[in-house]
């Protein structure tokens, strides 16, 4: 836990520190006594442009300019070569919080080296400093959300255990240096629509606030995450990068939050331009550092010298707010000699080498959800032609989604096919129809290529250009949420002409970021595989999927519907019908789903006790066994029902998932430990509380539902504990 104390003390200076050396630069001091004196040698006005992203230097102390903005979301983004992994909804779809600490890990490796290398050249632009503003661990409540792809999904448990994992793997384990400085975002109920954000007042019961939005945010706290950014909205009336409830109450308050805070880009600004709750930018930066806001992406902070002036704030107010920004540039060891961090050596030589673009290529497999196999895959990669075809068989846009990074090795599922087939047999391509164009302009149909080729993959789904940031997606109309479910009518189209009088396989393959409507992809297509935005290795592990190299086991780290009529309004941030939890509708595909190349029966359940003492852990044992011919990973899951009492429950909470390796033949004995806490449920004041009644605990490889099971899932084994 964060042992660093923010308290402004008087400095006292060690004998052996020269006279010569700043005592800020001393790494032998406590850092207090670093922040305190440098403190003491900056000026109002440099203490307040300190307190801006695009920090100036201040030559006289010979610290150099600072910007705090850089991206890390799936690898080092914006900043030049760099290794690129699946889309953040990916990685959760791997169910695997060990590889994200790993890929988190090589992702700060690249980062630290990039810094180095930059700024020996005195490089000192944006996206090359040390402070990532990643995670994004907001629920991904809708599917419409266009930045749904930047998150872990719409599961308070998965997010938290990816993001906490991700997080250490981001800021490393040295007890005094951070690797880099990792950032939760964004704070608190954010999740669209993407056009309202700087006006939009998101209203959440306490329910909903304590149960699904802020435990994530509360895991990475608990974490030690060096920051958290607020968000461009107002939650309950209050902005919140202003708010006395979120800020002040509960991340400083409750949670005694110890890092520092950082605005969403410009969102000061919509105090006065959006939300209209002051007038001006001087009563907006008052307004933010009053509530503890550290650090602004943005141009409002300038401001703060006239707050003082008119005694809106004080200059001990602006101390208060820098000192923490000072503990994170100390504890990066930006004021420290070459040399000093574990980290200064760190070069060229690991930024996306080989081995690391090798680790993205397994976070790929493993990211993969197979949705549907009628027995065509695997492929064998030895058949005598191949046609591979769809818009997005050669986009690099179907690899990268949102916030990604550049690379000079790039591998489309074009690419990927094409390397993995045996010597001999032959591959065509045609793009067949555009992403998305009206179907009556369809280029000429590739009769030749599908009659004359012995399996057909047709590439399909959504890029960046459809779902994405506000502003970014260059076809979306609606600041780049998708407020229509289904894929572009021409896509299926072609899908359905493609396999039109054709008995051999077509395999469909789906790039995007977030559910869609796959209904007649799933009827039509012999198999279905989810590829995400897999990163740049994608390609690859895309083939190794077909061709059997490796099973399938990812897992939807969020509910696909069968239309946008079985949800809420999208405005409406009521949990209330919204995800796996609470939705009570038959989804085309559940949280949790996904298909192997191989069977796995689970047995023996046995639990510690049957009576719930709320001061005992409860085990749960049981076997899994790969009864099939293929060694594949299982993803294991264990859900609770809570009984039903007079405040609504979730039908099912995830409390636990295992990812394991089981060779074919072989049965693995599983152990779960839960905590009495696991148990409780959240009342309509935000309280978590333990409530009398029947428990019902279930293992399997999938949520317990039907739909689950008519997709093709291996029933669930349950057992019960009383709570008396």
């Amino acid at each position: 836990m964060r042992a660093i104390g923010l308290l402004i003390i008087p400095l006292l200076l060690s004998k052996s520190v020269s006279a010569q050396t700043y005592p800020f630069r001393d790494n032998r001091l406590s850092i207090d006594n670093r922040v305190t004196d440098l403190l003491s040698r900056l000026t109002l006005e440099e203490k307040i442009a300190e307190m801006i992203y695009d920090a100036p230097g201040v030559s006289r102390l010979g610290i150099p300019s600072y910007n705090w903005w850089n991206e890390a979301l799936h690898g080092v983004g914006r900043s030049g070569n760099a290794t690129i992994f699946p889309q953040a909804i990916g990685l959760a779809a791997t169910f695997n919080d060990q590889l994200a600490l790993e890929e988190a890990t090589i992702i700060s490796t690249e980062a630290r080296a990039m810094y180095n290398m930059s700024s020996r050249k005195n490089y000192r632009m944006q996206y090359a400093g040390l402070t990532c503003w990643t995670p994004n661990i907001n629920i991904f409540r809708d599917p419409r959300w266009g930045r749904g792809q930047e998150t872990f999904g719409e599961d308070p448990f998965l997010t938290s255990k990816i993001g906490v994992a991700f997080v250490k793997g981001l800021q490393g384990s040295d007890p005094y240096y951070l690797k880099m400085a990792a950032c939760a975002k964004h704070f608190a109920v954010h999740s669209g629509p993407e056009k309202l954000r700087h006006e939009f007042n998101a209203v959440v019961s306490k329910k909903d606030l304590w149960e699904t939005y802020l435990p994530a945010f509360k895991a990475l706290v608990d974490n030690d995450v060096e920051a958290v950014m607020c968000a461009y909205n107002r939650t309950n009336g209050e902005v919140c990068c202003g708010s006395n409830y979120l800020l002040e109450h509960v991340l400083r308050g409750q949670w005694n939050f110890k890092g520092h805070i950082v605005t969403d880009c410009w969102a000061i600004t919509d105090f006065y331009k959006g939300h209209n709750i002051v007038t001006n930018p001087t009563e907006a930066a008052a307004l933010a550092v009053q509530r503890g806001v550290n650090l602004e992406c943005g141009n409002t902070f300038p401001a703060l010298s006239n707050a003082i002036k008119q005694g809106l704030i004080t200059e001990k107010d602006i101390d208060k707010a820098l000192a923490r920004l000072l503990v994170t540039k100390i504890r990066l060891g930006l004021f420290d000699p070459q040399g000093s961090t574990p980290y200064d050596t760190l070069s060229e030589k690991d930024v996306n080498n080989k081995a690391n673009r090798s680790f993205a290529r397994k976070v790929a497999q493993q990211s993969i959800v197979l949705l549907k196999n009628n027995g065509v895959l695997p492929l064998k990669n030895d058949m005598r032609r191949y046609f591979v075809t769809g818009p997005n068989a050669a986009s690099l846009e179907a690899l990268m989604g949102n916030y990604y990074g550049v690379t000079d090795n790039y591998f489309t599922v074009l690419e990927g096919i094409t390397g993995a087939i045996a010597n001999g047999s032959q591959v065509s391509y045609r793009a067949g129809t555009p992403l998305i164009v009206d179907t009556s302009k369809m280029n000429r149909f590739p009769v030749g290529e599908v009659n004359s080729s012995d399996a057909t993959i047709v590439v399909l789904g959504i890029t960046g250009f459809i779902e994405g940031e506000e502003g970014e997606s260059i076809l979306s109309k609606t600041g780049g949420d998708r407020l229509d479910y289904n894929l572009p009518a021409n896509q299926v189209a072609y899908l359905k002409a493609l396999k039109k009088n054709n008995t051999k396989p077509v395999v469909a393959v789906i790039t995007g970021g977030s559910p869609m409507n796959l209904s007649e992809i799933h009827e039509v297509a012999d198999a279905v595989i989810l590829a995400w935005y897999p990163g740049a290795e994608g390609g690859n592990a895309v083939a190794d999927i077909i061709f059997g190299r490796v099973s399938p086991a990812g897992r939807l780290p969020v509910t696909f519907p069968q239309s946008f009529d079985q949800l809420p309004d999208y405005n409406d941030y009521s949990m209330k019908g919204r995800t796996y939890r609470y939705m009570k509708e038959t989804p085309l595909y559940p949280f949790g789903f996904g298909l192997s190349y191989t069977t796995f029966l689970y047995n023996n359940i046995s639990i510690s006790s049957p009576i719930l003492d709320t001061l005992q852990d409860v085990e749960i044992n049981f076997t899994v066994s790969n009864k099939g011919k293929i060694d594949a990973d299982e993803v294991i899951q264990l859900y609770i029902s809570a009984p039903i009492v007079d405040e609504e429950v979730p039908q099912y909470s995830l409390k636990e998932f295992k990812r394991i390796f089981i060779p074919a033949g072989v049965t693995k004995e599983v152990k779960f430990k839960l905590s009495p806490a696991a148990f409780k449920i959240v009342n309509s004041i935000g309280k978590s509380v333990f409530v009398k009644g029947e428990y019902k605990i279930y293992v399997g490889g999938s949520l317990p539902s039907n739909r689950s099971l008519q997709l093709g899932s291996t029933p669930c084994l349950s057992e019960k504990v009383i709570s008396k």
